[in-house]
């Protein structure tokens, strides 16, 4: 049972999400943890890095674990989170901000598409595009 309001507002909005605003939670959480290995990297603690980078990793496998194989954007979108994913593994390996920083610019990008989308569709289950 949850007791903290904030987890029971979370659990609501991702249990009232539409498909679209679920990718956009997951594209927000990549970007947040991403954030965090690299100021974890800024101060040295490199075991809290590496499980940041572990969690952004989580979301992206989530990512295309959504894509619908039907729908041709998904083709493209597998290819755009695979690089995302490598992108990840270096930076954790080198614990390089700036390949963390190149993932984050990604995201954000794909994340303002996202929203364009949904605001072109009136936030419609059509919006969810590639998502299954």
């Amino acid at each position: 049972m949850i007791n903290n309001p904030y987890h029971k507002y979370q659990e609501s909005s991702v249990q009232t999400a539409t498909p679209a605003q679920l990718i956009i939670m997951l594209y927000d959480g990549a970007i947040r943890f991403t954030k965090q290995a690299i100021h974890e990297i800024s101060q040295q603690r490199y075991g809290g890095a590496n499980q940041f980078f572990i969690k952004a990793q989580s979301i992206i496998h989530e990512l295309i674990a959504s894509l619908d194989a039907n729908i041709e954007i998904s083709k493209n979108l597998y290819s755009i989170y695979e690089y995302l994913l490598h992108l990840l593994i270096q930076a954790n390996t080198k614990k390089s901000p700036d390949l963390a920083e190149q993932v984050i610019t990604h995201l954000e990008e794909l994340r303002e598409a996202w929203r364009q989308a949904i605001k072109q569709n009136g936030g419609s289950q059509a919006e969810a595009g590639a998502t299954k």
